[in-house]
């Protein structure tokens, strides 16, 4: 099958997920549903141990029970003065984030195909359908707001679907992670309209409910396999965290076709508290507050599933580094 037919394949089959959405559920289903995307428990008793059959079906039931039903095509974009559309169009992340949402919708609802489970798949399909509305919110703002892009990209099938999923749940559990802490930043300092930032939030809590069901994912999977297979898969994660501490050491350039360059910025999650707010925050404060609204998006869920702890544990031995060389540079001061 041609590599661009199977993509096509892959995506009539993400669609079939969810057929219709509501166009304009009333302010009380707004509430609920919002609620409920927000706060989850497993009626299962007892621990839920990855790779036992409770775990696998909690996890399962809490990334199909926490679905928000928004829709895309009806979200009213609201009006920016000029200040306001000038900093949201000059923002360098449009492009890549825009295909990032779309190689992620291929990626995922390729892997999804691969699993034979059915509980996890039903999961990961779920998760591609969510990238693919992700992709369609981003696209609906760059033309509400007539943002220049660059062409996309062909999404094409993944040859080595492992390494793609596994590239594209970490970079999510990465980004996800600062983006709570600049999006809380960009609220705190009022520099985007609050019916913006209250538009934008259920697409934030969806990314953490998509690296919430990552994580136990990886714990079920690295439980199930046969151990002769664990070796190399280990491996494999340590070179996707190779592989995207390079990919973010640099600025991915496009050029369109009026023959202009688009700079796209593939560390803005880390570096762009700049472009959120006007107020100085130094780095620990930063790290600390994305710990902070990690910590408050988590919460609702149930505590007996596996959070990611990689990034927040960087973000944990920054603070003490800078605690750290804070009491060093007063003693030499002294």
């Amino acid at each position: 099958m041609p590599v661009r037919h199977a993509a096509n394949t892959v995506m009539k089959s993400l669609a079939e997920i969810y057929s219709h959405l509501p166009d304009a559920p009333s302010e009380k289903t707004l509430e609920r549903v919002d609620y409920e995307a927000r706060h989850w428990s497993s009626p299962i008793q007892g621990p839920l141990k990855p790779g036992t059959e409770e775990h696998k079906r909690a996890v399962a039931a809490m990334f199909r029970d926490t679905f928000n039903p928004y829709k895309p095509s009806v979200i009213d974009w609201p009006k920016l003065d000029p200040e306001t559309l000038h900093r949201i169009t000059s923002l360098p992340i449009w492009d890549i984030a825009v295909q990032t949402e779309g190689k992620a919708r291929l990626r995922m609802a390729a892997y999804a195909d691969m699993i034979t489970d059915p509980d996890m798949k039903d999961a990961l399909s779920r998760n591609a359908w969510e990238e693919n509305r992700h992709k369609e919110v981003l696209t609906k703002l760059v033309e509400a707001y007539n943002i220049p892009m660059a062409p996309e990209p062909p999404y094409v099938t993944p040859k080595d679907t492992e390494w793609a999923y596994l590239v594209t749940g970490f970079s999510e559990c990465v980004d996800s992670f600062f983006a709570f802490g600049l999006f809380a930043l960009a609220e705190r300092a009022g520099l985007f309209p609050q019916e913006l930032i209250e538009t934008f939030e259920p697409v934030m809590q969806e990314e953490c409910r998509h690296i919430l069901l990552f994580a136990n994912w990886l714990a079920w999977h690295r439980a199930t396999m046969p151990f002769w297979k664990r070796p190399w898969f280990e491996l494999r994660v340590i070179g996707v965290w190779l592989f995207l501490a390079y990919e973010r050491m640099g600025l991915a350039r496009s050029i369109d076709e009026n023959g202009e360059e688009h700079t796209q910025d593939n560390n803005f999650t880390v570096t762009g508290a700049k472009d959120m707010t006007t107020m100085d925050i130094s780095l620990p404060d930063l790290m600390q507050l994305c710990l902070d609204e990690d910590d408050r998006r988590f919460s609702g869920y149930d505590p007996r599933l596996l959070r990611p702890t990689t990034t927040p544990m960087i973000a944990r031995a920054i603070i003490k580094g800078a605690k750290l060389w804070d009491r060093v540079r007063s003693k030499i001061a002294a």
